[in-house]
């Protein structure tokens, strides 16, 4: 199989964080950078600890397990800003089996033109092109307890998938929720995706490092070096 791990999955929020990105945000560099900035600067107003990137500390975790993915090392991998390189990636392990690590199942998006390949649609048109022979959405356990994530209830978020997708599409995908990975030998190949509208700067350093330890190629649009704010 091939495995995706989107770095929002382990970048996360708390509970009640109410200007978090996983309430709904564009994909812009504003939204990349600046939107976090202004996240930061909120806090230290509230004096609620921290300055720079570590006052985002307690309202955006970066929740444990993702330490475990070092254990990929050896295995081809790519590293990407955003699930934008999908497309390439794909091309190049045609009709494999798709696992994705992701706070989003990424099967289809309500905004833009359907037919172009974006990060909020790529695994749709996966396996609609026959480029995925089987997607899975795995999402984080944090989810399980923050209500407004589409981890939360499942029952729900097929429920919006099978009105959205041709009929068709339903028998060969799956959304779970759960932080089990997959052995290294059932992997063929690994891509890692930062999103940084999505996970906080806070956790770049980390973000960058595990690239680095994976030996993960650039694959389109490179990732974001955050650090200094």
């Amino acid at each position: 199989m091939l495995l995706s791990v989107d770095w929002d999955a382990y970048s996360g929020c708390a509970e009640h964080v109410f200007d978090a990105p996983i309430w709904g945000t564009p994909d812009r560099q504003y939204d990349r950078l600046e939107a976090w900035r202004a996240r930061a600067a909120k806090r230290e107003q509230n004096e609620q600890g921290g300055q720079g990137w570590e006052t985002l500390a307690a309202d955006f975790p970066l929740y444990p397990g993702w330490e475990a993915l070092k254990g990929y090392a050896g295995l081809p991998a790519h590293v990407a800003l955003s699930h934008a390189a999908a497309e390439d990636w794909l091309r190049l392990y045609p009709g494999r089996e798709v696992l994705n690590l992701d706070s989003h199942h990424d099967l289809y998006s309500q905004s833009g033109d359907p037919a172009r390949w974006r990060p909020g649609n790529w695994a749709g048109l996966g396996l609609a092109s026959g480029l995925i022979s089987h997607y899975t959405a795995r999402y984080p356990q944090w989810h399980a307890g923050l209500a407004v994530t589409e981890g939360f209830d499942l029952g729900r978020t097929l429920s919006e998938v099978r009105a959205a997708l041709l009929p068709e599409l339903l028998p060969r995908l799956c959304l779970e929720r759960g932080p089990e990975l997959p052995p290294a030998d059932q992997v063929e190949a690994l891509l890692l995706v930062q999103s940084p509208a999505w996970s906080s700067p806070a956790h770049d350093v980390a973000f960058l490092a595990l690239a680095t330890a994976l030996n993960a190629r650039p694959l389109g649009e490179e990732p974001q070096d955050r650090t200094v704010r």
